[in-house]
This record gives C-alpha cells, structure tokens and sequence, in this order.
C-alpha cells in the first residue's frame, strides 16, 4: 500500500497591528452621586413621613397620591444614576 504524503502545517503568524488601541476615558460627573443620593433619600423620606404621620404630611391634599410622589423621587434617581460611569 502506498505511503501517504504528510501534510505540513502553516505557520500561525498574526495580522500586522495598524491600529492602535485607544483608552477610554471614564471619569464620572462630580455631580451624579450626590444628586442620586439626594434624590433616593427625599423619596424615602417623603413615603416615611407620609406613613408615619398617618396622611397628614407631607401634603394633605394629595391624599394616597404623596406615594406616588415619593416614588417618583425614586425613580428620578434611579433615572439620574444612568449618568453615572
């Protein structure tokens, strides 16, 4: 029976690099932090209030609607902390 041939491989050899990596830069906004922060303890603060007080604070005329409020605070925190890097 005949001898197969056997077959070399090709040298791995890597592309040439032509571009450069560029660094990212992340530096995050002084103010997104605190105004975050802020934003969650208000809201926090404005749904503890509202239990506590049994309805009368923060704002007796918005009734059950100071929940939603205080939720909203939340939220906007929440929205506020997408800036964050």
């Amino acid at each position: 029976m005949p001898k197969s041939r056997i077959r070399k491989k090709a040298e791995f050899t890597p592309p040439p690099a032509t571009k450069q990596a560029t660094a990212i830069k992340l530096t995050s906004r002084s103010w997104v932090a605190p105004v975050m922060l802020a934003l969650f303890l208000i809201g926090l603060a404005w749904i503890v209030l509202f239990y506590v007080t049994e309805g009368e604070l923060p704002l007796k005329s918005l009734a059950n609607w100071n929940i939603v409020v205080g939720f909203g605070f939340i939220a906007a925190g929440f929205g506020v902390s997408t800036q964050w890097k």
